[in-house]
């Protein structure tokens, strides 16, 4: 096993080596305390669970939006076959 980590040898310095390690760890964010990982777990977990919320809430409404399009389908051919109903009709009309 090589003594050297970073080109420093380790075994060399000793206790200062290892507690220079363990703070190089920290500051650049390798070693975290438990309850900080434990945190950021339950928070994945959380947007895991609102994410699956939020896809099923959008495949319910996919079904619906569907079913919604094909009765708009079928209204406006049944609007059309009616006797009638034509471009020549159709006028603008004043609301107010």
């Amino acid at each position: 096993m090589p003594s050297e980590l970073m080109g420093i040898n380790i075994t060399q310095g000793g206790a200062v080596a290892l507690l220079t390690l363990v703070v190089l760890m920290v500051l650049t964010g390798r070693l975290v305390p438990r309850r900080t990982y434990d945190d950021l777990l339950k928070e994945r977990d959380t947007w895991r669970e609102a994410h699956t919320v939020s896809e099923s809430a959008r495949t319910s409404e996919r079904a619906q939006t569907q079913e919604l399009l094909e009765l708009s389908r079928t209204s406006a051919h049944a609007l059309q076959a009616l006797p009638g109903t034509g471009l020549q009709d159709e006028k603008e009309v004043d609301v107010r």
